[in-house]
């Protein structure tokens, strides 16, 4: 595994963090990952800037000029929810049957789920994304993902900007660079990404719902960010050859089918000199598919967190060179390398909320369709934060690669 690192580019200040301590044996280097990130007082062009930053005490600045106000964002998914259709209620709970299947599979693939099961893929995936991102937004995960535990005194949503912040380091994004946002969702990464750095993003997401959203919410803070709905594994990306400065994604390459030939087609579309960066869900050396228990903990987890391969750090690692990138950092970043923290904090909030919702459900002031939902979101939050525990598998595992330059 890769332990090579380079120095972050420094168009972004890193400020010292009070919590520096990462002894985790699991990651290669950690330092970048222990700094609390300051940000970048100039906003991006057409941002009006208001007074939104908030120290943690003895943390660094946390900029959010560019994350919605929450009671908004709750209203808006609370609405959608409530309005939801029988179809697109059963649509959602029948997606899951992907989350059991793995694409290295193809017989079981196809057994589950016919001959054209990738385009049955997307369909599941569609139906899927329609409901659950309205889901994570009634609580702090309105990006959906669970960023390494980068504070410990921050949120869920602080976590997410600092990581965020360290990712733009890492890649070097810079005033005027375009950077292509893989499985962008709603929009709220690639804004927080143009708003500290000033560069245009790109995102490619398979839902058109999400795609709408992350338009209007990009729209509205006057970036000019553009979001283009399309599978990833529909190949080729519909880009042109060395048309992007810089590439990244959180936690979308679950959902790839072929991460060798994805590879490829993003090195294709990246100019010489370019950076790589993907953080994403693996399973670690520790785990051991032939352990009962480990298995049943994953037959649990990856519903949860939607994946449908099984990657390891390796399998993303030799790719990338098959693809024909130089992979510079290979590490798990964060506070000992951990997100069991935020998992907890995240799944006692929402079922405390599950208890809410029951009970409205029950007293019908709420439709009986919000019951089966929140049930379902719910469902083995435990089971993540043991497997976490147990380094048996992390969602923000960090791969940084290089185009070369020649």
């Amino acid at each position: 595994m890769a332990t090579v690192t380079t120095a972050p580019p420094q168009s972004i200040p890193a400020v010292p963090a009070a919590d520096s301590d990462n002894d985790s044996p699991r990651s290669s280097n950690t330092s970048a990952s222990n700094e609390k990130i300051g940000l970048s007082t100039a906003p991006a062009p057409g941002v009006s800037r208001k007074s939104s930053t908030k120290r943690h005490s003895n943390a660094s600045l946390v900029d959010r000029t560019a994350s919605p106000k929450r009671w908004k964002t709750f209203r808006a998914s609370f609405k959608y929810l409530y309005n939801l259709t029988p179809k697109q209620v059963d649509d959602f709970m029948s997606s899951y049957v992907i989350y059991n299947l793995d694409w290295e599979n193809e017989d079981e693939m196809i057994t589950a789920l016919g001959p054209s099961y990738q385009q049955r893929v997307g369909d599941c995936l569609r139906a899927y994304y329609g409901v659950i991102n309205h889901l994570c937004a009634l609580g702090d995960v309105e990006k959906m993902y669970i960023p390494p535990y980068m504070d410990r005194q921050a949120s869920v949503l602080d976590n997410q900007l600092l990581n965020e912040v360290s990712i733009a380091q890492e890649i070097g994004l810079k005033s005027g660079d375009r950077v292509l946002d893989l499985g962008c969702g709603r929009g709220r990464v690639a804004a927080h990404m143009t708003n500290i750095t000033g560069a245009h993003v790109t995102g490619l997401n398979i839902d058109p719902n999400q795609i709408v959203q992350a338009r209007e919410f990009n729209a509205e803070l006057g970036l000019q960010n553009e979001f283009v709905e399309h599978d990833q594994n529909n190949l080729p990306l519909p880009f042109a050859d060395e048309s992007f400065d810089a590439f990244y994604e959180i936690q979308a390459l679950s959902l790839c089918k072929d991460p060798k030939a994805s590879f490829k087609e993003i090195f294709r579309i990246l100019k010489p000199g370019s950076k790589f960066l993907l953080m994403d869900w693996v399973s670690l050396p520790a785990y051991d598919p032939e352990n009962k228990e480990h298995q049943e903990l994953m037959r649990r987890v990856k519903p949860l967190i939607g994946a449908v391969g099984t990657p390891t750090p390796s399998s993303f690692e030799s790719a990338l060179k098959e693809a024909g990138f130089s992979v510079t950092r290979s590490d798990i970043p964060g506070i000992d390398g951990l997100q069991a923290p935020l998992i907890d904090k995240v799944d006692i909030y929402f079922r405390a909320m599950r208890q809410a919702i029951l009970a409205g459900v029950k007293l019908k002031l709420l439709p009986h369709h919000f019951k089966p939902l929140i049930n379902r979101l719910c469902l083995d939050g435990q089971a993540f934060v043991k497997m976490d525990n147990q380094r048996l598998i992390t969602t923000v595992y960090r791969i940084v690669a290089e185009k070369p330059l020649a």
